[in-house]
């Protein structure tokens, strides 16, 4: 929640899972999910579109991020599951959460201990950062 929100309106809301029983159905309904059967923990990240319409989904993704830090910082694996833009997707995972129709869902979290760590990786690529202009 220390995350940035346009306007400092802080639209999000979030929905924990631990229950095993809830995840390995979160893992049948979302088709990437299925690593969700073995994490130990699911974080719905909603946002509401009434309090943010047009920034809800900057918003909620600036506090994912801050969530995937946080869980690696605690040598957590954790995994980010799109759910907004599919409306199927997320209007089936909505239902099963109970989540209030004025809210968007943008994402799972998938949050658990990894069976291996791997090294710390970079991704940086010089030919994508321009200086001063293009």
């Amino acid at each position: 929640m220390a995350a940035p929100s346009a306007s400092n309106r802080k639209p999000w809301y979030f929905v924990t899972v631990t229950d095993p029983t809830r995840l390995n159905k979160l893992a049948e309904i979302h088709p990437y999910g299925k690593m969700l059967q073995y994490a130990g923990l699911a974080i719905a990240v909603c946002g509401d579109r009434q309090i943010s319409p047009d920034f809800w989904i900057q918003d909620c993704s600036a506090a994912t991020e801050n969530i995937l830090l946080a869980a690696a910082m605690l040598k957590l694996g954790s995994v980010w599951l799109g759910v907004h833009p599919r409306a199927e997707r997320e209007a089936s995972i909505k239902e099963f959460l109970g989540i209030p129709e004025r809210l968007g869902l943008l994402c799972l979290v998938a949050i658990g201990h990894p069976t291996k760590m791997p090294e710390p990786r970079t991704q940086y690529d010089s030919e994508r950062v321009h200086r001063d202009r293009w």
